[in-house]
């Protein structure tokens, strides 16, 4: 475009005086860098009404942005981010006495649960953290739960170029793939981040995010939460306490449960693909004479990926999954608090009132996976728990974990009391047990005195004697 045809720029261009930072007012577009590394980069260059930017904080940023990494994220930044998150909020460090209130709210909440339960504790150690400390404790399961994501939109995006000019643009890939990483990085980070000022345990969002055996309480979170409520910080840590001891049980228990549930995010993951055609379709439909039409395609969600069947069995699949543990988990807990605890009932229900209106396990997921967790879903594995143990038992309700086939389904969920009028499963058989009846089946007896007496012929219906 010549001077001529460039229009003269407005005065008004949508930036707020008044903002800090000269942030957008409200109409103007969004900041497509926002939330990311890219974005003070970006506004190095655009901002200061024609002042030059700090070269140095430029060039940092860029280095910072462009450094290299292993996966598909760059988990160094991603635990910064997370970390300057958490650190702004005036992350508290848990004191003397908030770790022996946890420690002693851990040990009452196991001796409740032997009632509530069949499985045994799997505490070996009870944890105060601060929001610091969370962030350390669960970036690795973070690590395995988004790389699987990440690494499909990076090999999709790659496939994205036409093969004829791969070689050719072959160093702009790793320069996108860095960058990529980067932003992959700053949006986890943000995440996490957040999630650590509202998540008040290790397993809150139905994940084992800490080191097993590890029952941790953020105390800070927790006293919060109360202030909210008007209730003690003693009711209120042991009321967490309890759900948390109760995850730790399930999880240790279950070995195939945390491979079930990262397993559907992987199976989401490896089914990414991005549409072409779509594109290319968009893009042929763009007027160059208008700048702001690329603008709205690509704010359209033009490169966005989509989602296939086997993604969306997946999200079910995991979906299911984690409503299956959060309804154990407060079946389980409803049932150690029954006649002991008043504060239980307004504390489940401020819980619930939380997951409805969007808690951080909601949030997160959608950020980080695209799962849109259904609330209906929580209360409707809770009700299918208590209806199992109200007709079958304690012993048969903790059955069903036994085997992954026996985990109700999305249509089970629909019909809780239905899937509660059939048949207990059966207590699974130790292999000890198992090899044991082989043995005594393929191997006769040393002494044939302890062989059972043949049986005795009895008269058939003409009255003849069996031959």
């Amino acid at each position: 475009m010549s001077d001529v045809d460039r229009p003269d720029p407005s005065p008004d261009d949508g930036r707020d005086e008044s903002r800090p930072g000269g942030e957008p007012g409200p109409g103007s577009r969004p900041n497509p860098f926002a939330g990311t590394p890219l974005e003070q980069l970006m506004s190095a260059f655009t901002s200061g009404q024609g002042a030059l930017p700090d070269l140095n904080a430029l060039m940092a940023q860029m280095q910072r942005v462009f450094a290299g990494h292993d996966g598909s994220v760059n988990w160094e930044l991603a635990k910064d981010v997370a970390r300057s998150a958490v650190a702004q909020t005036k992350d508290p460090t848990p004191s003397a006495v908030d770790r022996t209130a946890v420690d002693d709210a851990v040990r009452l909440a196991e001796l409740w649960l032997d009632t509530a339960t069949g499985f045994p504790s799997a505490t070996s150690q009870a944890e105060a953290w601060s929001r610091a400390e969370w962030v350390e404790a669960t970036m690795p399961v973070w690590e395995r739960l988004v790389e699987p994501v990440a690494g499909s939109v990076v090999a999709a995006m790659g496939k994205a170029v036409p093969s004829e000019t791969q070689a050719m643009a072959a160093p702009l890939m790793t320069m996108l793939s860095q960058a990529g990483g980067a932003m992959f990085g700053s949006q986890v980070g943000q995440a996490v981040g957040g999630l650590a000022t509202e998540v008040f345990t290790a397993s809150e969002i139905g994940l084992p995010l800490g080191p097993a055996g590890r029952a941790a309480i953020l105390p800070a979170n927790a006293r919060e939460f109360g202030e909210g409520l008007g209730l003690d910080e003693s009711d209120v840590l042991l009321y967490l306490a309890l759900r948390e001891c109760a995850a730790q049980r399930l999880f240790s228990h279950v070995p195939w449960l945390q491979s079930h549930l990262f397993g559907a995010v992987e199976e989401f993951g490896r089914g990414i693909t991005i549409d072409l055609s779509a594109i290319e379709q968009a893009i042929g439909d763009v007027d160059p004479a208008n700048p702001e039409a690329l603008q709205d395609a690509l704010n359209g969600g033009l490169f966005e990926p989509r989602q296939t069947p086997g993604q969306q069995a997946a999200l079910v699949k995991l979906e299911t999954a984690l409503a299956l543990v959060e309804g154990w988990v407060d079946d389980v807990v409803g049932q150690a608090t029954d006649g002991r605890m008043p504060a239980a009932g307004p504390l489940h229900e401020a819980i619930r009132r939380r997951r409805a209106s969007g808690g951080p396990a909601e949030q997160t997921f959608s950020a980080l996976v695209g799962l849109q967790l259904r609330p209906r879903r929580l209360r409707d594995a809770a009700t299918l728990w208590g209806a199992v143990r109200s007709k079958h038992g304690v012993e048969a309700r903790d059955a069903v974990w036994a085997h992954p086939d026996l985990l109700p389904s999305p249509s089970d969920l629909d019909d809780p009391l239905g899937f509660a009028q059939a048949d207990p499963p059966e207590q699974e058989m130790s292999n000890a047990a198992f090899d044991a009846a082989i043995a005594d089946l393929l191997e006769p007896p040393d002494d044939e005195s302890s062989l059972p007496d043949p049986p005795v012929d009895e008269p058939d219906d003409s009255g003849e004697g069996s031959r």
